[in-house]
């Protein structure tokens, strides 16, 4: 009996998770460059029955089959399937087009492919590389930007975008001793004034945005504010792009920004198929509770 109870509470776990990871998706549908998250649930390790002594005295065990014992919430993991490209012609925005092509992959819609000795292969991501206050590392894909006071380019959060030298982004004017904020940027992330000439950093070398390539986006991790970091031990899984390598088809268009890719349709159904599960396994939860009482209060009595 008290198995069939945690059975069911397992149920109920998962189900809340899976709820919480849909009303988060809906919550973010118009913030740039969000990715859905999807969740993943797994059953416990199935459990083999046997009748022992065969129920007669008999020596020995008769196998009786196997049993699951219930299920959890085993990660949430992203789709990082291009979301909509929405005009905004501020100058600040930037959007990333990605379509990196790994050689003798055919990717599907969701950016995955299998090969025929059953090999999963995973698209390839361009991210905007910006640093957090800590000066670590970070990727992202909200190109909604700015320049703060000192000339630094920061996104909404305040991060420092990384430049094609490792180092934040500085346009500064030294003639002007102002920021600069009439510039543009071309398709491969380098920076040129309103002429079309070249920005050039302290080192007199031009400027651009740092576009990191991850290879397996599965590795990332969720930091919040549309951070993501690289599990520990994965760093090789990220390089620079290379605009002359054919791969890697990536664009950035300023006065654009990427939507979120997350389905309102269907993630109102997701939400509403996770509360009538949850209510299921409440159900089935509140009748065990009701029998062990029967058990306990009226059964103990006799």
């Amino acid at each position: 009996m008290l198995r069939g109870f945690y059975t069911a509470a397992s149920g109920m776990i998962s189900q809340q998770r899976r709820h919480d990871i849909v009303t988060n998706n809906i919550a973010n549908i118009n913030t740039p460059g969000f990715k859905q998250g999807n969740g993943i649930n797994r059953s416990f390790p199935e459990m083999l029955i046997a009748r022992i002594n065969n129920g007669k005295g008999e020596a020995g065990a008769v196998p009786v089959g196997q049993l699951n014992t219930g299920v959890m919430a085993e990660e949430n993991v992203s789709v990082h399937k291009q979301g909509d490209i929405q005009e905004t012609n501020n100058p600040f925005d930037f959007a990333l087009i990605s379509n990196i092509q790994v050689p003798g992959a055919r990717f599907d819609a969701s950016g995955k492919y299998v090969d025929e000795n059953g090999t999963r292969i995973v698209q390839p991501q361009a991210f905007f590389t910006v640093q957090n206050a800590a000066g670590e590392q970070r990727y992202s894909l909200d190109g909604k930007l700015s320049v703060d006071i000192n000339g630094q380019l920061i996104t909404g959060d305040g991060h420092a975008v990384i430049g094609g030298n490792g180092q934040p982004v500085v346009l500064f004017d030294p003639v002007m001793q102002t920021p600069i904020t009439n510039f543009h940027i071309t398709k491969s992330g380098q920076l040129t004034d309103a002429n079309g000439e070249l920005l050039l950093d302290a080192n007199n070398e031009p400027m651009s945005l740092l576009v990191s390539r991850v290879d397996d986006p599965n590795q990332l991790v969720r930091e919040g504010n549309g951070l993501y970091r690289i599990n520990d031990g994965q760093e090789g899984l990220v390089r620079a792009i290379n605009p002359n390598d054919p791969n890697d088809q990536v664009e950035i268009r300023q006065g654009f920004v990427e939507r979120s890719n997350v389905d309102p349709t269907q993630s109102m159904v997701d939400m509403m198929a996770a509360l009538r599960a949850y209510e299921a396994n409440q159900k089935v939860v509140q009748f065990y509770d009701k029998s062990m009482d029967k058990a306990v209060n009226e059964v103990g009595r006799v």
